[in-house]
């Protein structure tokens, strides 16, 4: 019988230059596989627990060497001596560890690290790779990517109060010509920013970060370099948008501080409207407020039979708070996000919930990421056929896409879904 022989965990840095977790576990046939826990800046209230240390001498407090000590004593200590082939059975073990509902006490970065590695372990013992592992042969959606090639909010020193504008490349048919088309206008859209006197400075995703005049210019230039390659804004290429609005939501107000605004939830949704009308957008994520459950009622009757409206703040990767969104008719969707809810195990419980109800799922990165392409293997396995991980810049964005390239080609009769998301 194979089991866990060893678990470990060192203090790591994110690509924002912060500590985070990594994990390696050890099986007894010699096996050892690690995974980085990825950490973001704008972030849910409802959220797991990500611990730090606090310490101010350390990384300004945000150590984690408490978190991967907990890895090492505390998950070591009730891990090793099983097998690694059941996953639920590993979470189950993790969450009884620390008897939060958040994982308030070992922190949701050390119970995702070996959760994490664990299942690449398990992959790697059985000599498959991570996707077909927790997939099987059904596992064979590749994923169509929303690219963040703008950034604002609080991945950016801008003045833009939205976080991410991102382009879907739809029209394709695969995966690797979507990435080409991708690409192709991210450089003209440099170019033509460039061009204009604009700085091509990047935020934490990849995206260009320059002092637009308002929220709405940065959809007029996408558009402009969509048709630029060549290609049908909407057509072969939409966009997609992260509003983030919690962070910008203040005194039941939302303050669009670059254009002198403060607007109700009724006149956010109706700006949002417009922007619907006039520019090719498929999707919106956090157009309102994690709190504000009366203003997505809104939204969500007058356009989600027109777009996607992905839930994040609001759902936090937690099926309680997808069932409470199922039974208010609020969202269409769920972003997901592994260290929103501490284990791979939660994680496929509130994919399949979202499925068993109608929602999409948008499997994503963290702004605050790595070399380690999890979610890559993640997205397949689970067929969501929409990912979120950056621009086409960046290592540690282009590890993801990259990762789905080689995916996509060991599948071979792969299926890339494009058009047929928004249908």
């Amino acid at each position: 019988m194979i089991y866990i022989e060893d678990i470990f965990a060192e203090e790591v840095l994110d690509s924002r230059g912060n500590p985070t977790v990594k994990t390696t576990v050890i099986l007894s046939d010699g096996t050892q596989e690690s995974a980085i826990v990825p950490s973001g800046a704008s972030t849910g209230s409802k959220e797991a627990i990500e611990l730090r240390d606090g310490e101010k001498e350390r990384y300004f407090g945000k150590g984690v060497l408490k978190a991967c000590e907990n890895v090492d004593t505390i998950l070591a200590d009730a891990l090793v001596g099983l097998s690694p082939f059941n996953q639920a059975e590993i979470d189950a073990v993790i969450k009884e560890c620390d008897g939060t509902d958040n994982y308030a006490q070992v922190g949701a970065n050390a119970a995702l690290g070996v959760s994490m590695a664990v299942a690449r372990a398990a992959a790697s013992s059985l000599g498959m790779p991570l996707y077909k592992y927790i997939g099987g042969s059904n596992a064979m959606v590749l994923p169509s990517p929303m690219l963040n090639i703008i950034n604002g909010g609080s991945h950016a020193d801008n003045n833009v109060d939205f976080q991410e504008y991102m382009i879907m490349p739809l029209g394709f048919e695969s995966f690797e010509e979507s990435i080409r088309a991708a690409s192709e206008v991210y450089h003209t859209l440099k170019k033509l920013i460039s061009e204009d006197g604009y700085s091509t400075g990047l935020g934490d995703e990849g995206g260009f970060a320059p002092d637009f005049k308002n929220n709405v210019e940065p959809l007029e230039y996408m558009v402009k370099a969509i048709e630029k390659v060549g290609y049908k804004p909407g057509d072969e290429i939409a966009i997609a948008m992260d509003p983030a609005s919690s962070e910008f939501y203040k005194d039941g107000k939302y303050q669009l501080t670059s254009e002198g605004k403060a607007l109700s939830s009724v006149e956010m949704v109706d700006y949002y409207a417009n922007l619907v009308d006039n520019f090719p957008i498929v999707s919106i994520e956090d157009g309102l407020a994690e709190d504000d459950w009366d203003g997505w009622k809104i939204m969500s009757e007058k356009l989600g039979d027109k777009i996607q409206l992905v839930g994040d703040d609001l759902f936090v990767t937690n099926s309680k708070y997808l069932q409470e969104g199922i039974d208010k008719k609020v969202a269409n969707s769920i972003l997901i996000k592994l260290n929103q809810i501490g284990t791979v195990s939660e994680t496929m419980q509130t994919i399949r919930l979202a499925y068993r109800n109608g929602y999409t799922c948008v499997v994503s990165h963290r702004s605050g990421e790595s070399e380690d392409a999890f979610i890559a293997d993640f997205v397949v396995a689970l067929n969501t056929a929409q990912i979120k991980t950056g621009a086409p810049a960046r290592s540690e964005r282009i590890a993801k896409y990259n990762r789905l390239l080689s995916i996509e080609r060991e599948i071979g009769l792969g299926e890339y879904l494009g058009k047929e998301l928004f249908k």
